[in-house]
C-alpha cells in the first residue's frame, strides 16, 4: 500500500518519514521545486542558502533534537546564549535577567514585580483548557496589572494580530511564556537558541533521504489539482495530466487550501473548514556586512514602527555558516487581506528602512548587501475564545483521507518541535487505521498537546 501525501513542507516530509520508518511506502507531491514550505531554504543572490524565515531551535526542543540524533545529524546542531530586548520610547532596553527586569524603565517597581509573577504564573498552569474561555487581556491584567498591559502587552498584541486581538484566548500568551521560560537555565537565566548548520534544509534532506532509501518517492514541482473523492471515499490525486490512485491520502496543507482540493466533499465539511482563520506575514530579510543590534529578538512597543519585531538570527548563528553575512528578519504579521500583502517590494523596502534608521541612528545603509521581501498569506492559525471545537480532526469525514496541518497544533506554537511531534502522531494514527505497526489505536482527536520541557542533556554551546 502506497500512501499519497499532499505537500512537501516540513509537515509533509515529517509525516512521510515517520510512515516510512514504519515500513510504509509513501509518495509526496510538492508544488514548488524545493522542499520545506515555510521552513524551506532561500538562496541569496550570491548563492548562499539560508532559512526563508526565522526558525530557532531551543535547547528544550527534545523531540526535534532526538529526531536529529536518529537521523545522524546531531553533530550539525549548534546552540548559543542569546539576548532579548524591547524597543520602547525610542530606546533599546535589555531584558535578560532578574536585575534587568527590576530596572525595566516603562514600569514602576510594583509593575515590574507583577510582570515577573505573570511569567511564573504561566509555568504552574497544566490544564490549559481552563484558559480557553479567558481573554488574553483579562488574564494579563489579572496577573500583571493594567499599566503593564497598556505599556507592554497591548502594543505587542496589536502588532502580532494586525491590530485586533479582542477574541484571543489566554492560551496564546500562556504557550509563549512557557516556551520562552523553557530555554532559560542556570543562575543567569539566559536564553539559548540554536540551529542546524545549513538550516532546516539539513533536516528536510536527511528525512527525504530516508524516505527514498525505504522505497518512497518525492515528486517536486508537481502540484496536486484535486483530491479525488468518489462516493465519500478518497481514491486518488489529480495531477496536471493524470489521476494517481492511492488507498490512503494525507493532506498537509492549510485548511483553506485543503478545502479547495476537495470540491466533491460534503458541503457541511467544506463550510466547517472555512471557519479556520490564519495570519499572514510580510517578512523582509536584511542581509548585512556587520551586526545590527546583537539581540536575537527586539520586541517593539512603538505602534508607529511597521514591523512586529527585529529578529537577528546571526546572534546565535555564526556568520561563517551563512556565507559570512549577518541576517536580520523584520516580520510584520498581517491579516491575509491586508494591503501590505499587495504593495510593491520597493515600497516595503523604503518603509522598513526608514523606520530602521529611526530605531538605529547609527545604521549605515552601505552595510546592506541584500534586502529581500517575502510574504505568505497563510502562516499562523488563529484561534478564538472557546473555539477548540473548530479545530479540524486528523481523521476527516472522507474515508481514507487524513488532514495533518498546523491548525491542529493547539495551544502549542507552530515551530519545528511542534510540527515534527504532530507529524509523528499523525503517522501513528494513520498506521493504526490501516493495521500497520498499530501500537495505539485510541486516538480520534490528536490536536497536539503542549509538551513541557524535557530532560535531554544540553549540548555545550559553540
Amino acid at each position: 500500500m502506497t500512501i499519497g501525501i499532499v505537500g512537501g513542507g516540513i509537515m509533509g516530509v515529517s509525516v512521510g518519514y515517520f510512515l516510512a520508518r514504519r515500513g510504509l511506502p509513501v509518495e509526496i507531491f510538492e508544488a514548488s521545486p524545493t522542499l520545506g514550505g515555510l521552513a524551506g531554504p532561500l538562496v541569496l543572490p550570491d548563492g548562499t542558502p539560508i532559512d526563508r524565515f526565522y526558525h530557532a531551535i531551543l535547547s528544550s526542543d527534545t523531540h526535534l533534537r532526538q529526531l536529529c540524533v536518529e537521523l545522524g545529524i546531531e553533530d550539525q546542531l549548534r546552540f548559543r546564549q542569546t539576548r532579548m530586548g524591547f524597543y520602547h520610547d525610542g530606546q533599546i532596553v535589555s531584558m535578560n535577567s532578574t536585575l534587568e527586569l527590576l530596572r525595566f524603565p516603562p514600569l514602576n517597581w510594583i509593575d515590574r514585580f507583577r510582570l515577573g509573577v505573570t511569567v511564573l504564573a504561566a509555568q504552574f498552569i497544566r490544564n490549559w483548557r481552563r484558559l480557553e474561555a479567558v481573554s488574553v487581556e483579562d488574564w494579563l491584567v489579572r496577573w500583571g496589572g493594567r499599566r503593564a498591559f497598556e505599556s507592554i502587552w497591548r502594543p505587542l498584541l496589536r502588532a502580532k494580530f494586525d491590530g485586533g486581538f479582542d477574541g484571543t484566548p489566554a492560551t496564546y500568551i500562556w504557550a509563549r511564556l512557557v516556551r520562552m521560560k523553557s530555554t532559560r537555565g542556570g543562575a543567569s537565566q539566559r536564553e539559548e537558541a540554536g540551529h542546524l548548520i545549513g538550516g532546516y534544509a539539513t533536516l528536510l534532506r536527511a528525512m527525504a533521504d530516508k524516505i527514498e532509501a525505504a522505497g518512497g518517492r518525492i515528486h517536486m514541482a508537481t502540484p496536486v489539482q484535486e483530491i479525488v473523492v468518489d462516493r465519500g471515499e478518497a481514491v486518488g490525486l489529480r495531477l496536471s495530466d493524470e489521476v494517481r490512485r492511492f488507498e490512503t491520502i494525507i493532506s498537509t496543507m492549510q485548511a483553506p487550501v485543503f478545502r479547495r482540493l476537495i470540491p466533491a466533499a460534503d458541503p457541511a465539511y467544506l463550510e466547517y473548514l472555512g471557519r479556520v482563520r490564519y495570519l499572514g506575514i510580510v517578512c523582509p530579510v536584511l542581509v548585512l556586512d556587520r551586526p545590527l543590534s546583537g539581540y536575537w529578538t527586539l520586541n517593539i512597543t512603538d505602534p508607529s514602527v511597521p514591523f512586529t519585531g527585529v529578529i537577528e538570527t546571526t546572534s546565535y548563528i555564526e556568520p561563517r555558516f551563512v556565507g559570512g553575512h549577518h541576517l536580520v528578519y523584520l516580520p510584520k504579521y498581517t491579516l491575509p487581506e491586508s494591503p501590505l500583502q499587495k504593495v510593491s517590494d520597493d515600497e516595503i523596502r523604503a518603509l522598513w528602512l526608514e523606520d530602521l534608521r529611526r530605531m538605529f541612528p547609527s545604521f549605515d545603509p552601505t552595510s546592506v548587501r541584500f534586502l529581500l521581501v517575502h510574504r505568505e498569506r497563510l502562516v499562523e492559525p488563529l484561534h478564538g475564545l472557546n473555539e477548540a471545537a473548530l479545530i479540524p480532526e486528523i481523521e476527516t469525514p472522507i474515508k481514507n483521507l487524513f488532514l495533518s496541518t498546523t491548525a491542529q497544533i493547539y495551544p502549542g506554537l507552530t515551530n519545528g518541535e511542534s510540527v515534527t511531534r504532530h507529524a509523528s502522531r499523525t503517522a501513528e494514527l494513520v498506521s493504526a487505521s490501516i493495521g500497520v505497526h498499530a501500537t495505539t489505536s485510541r486516538y480520534s482527536r490528536l490536536s497536539a498537546e503542549p509538551v513541557l520541557p524535557g530532560h535531554l542533556p544540553r549540548r555545550s554551546t559553540t
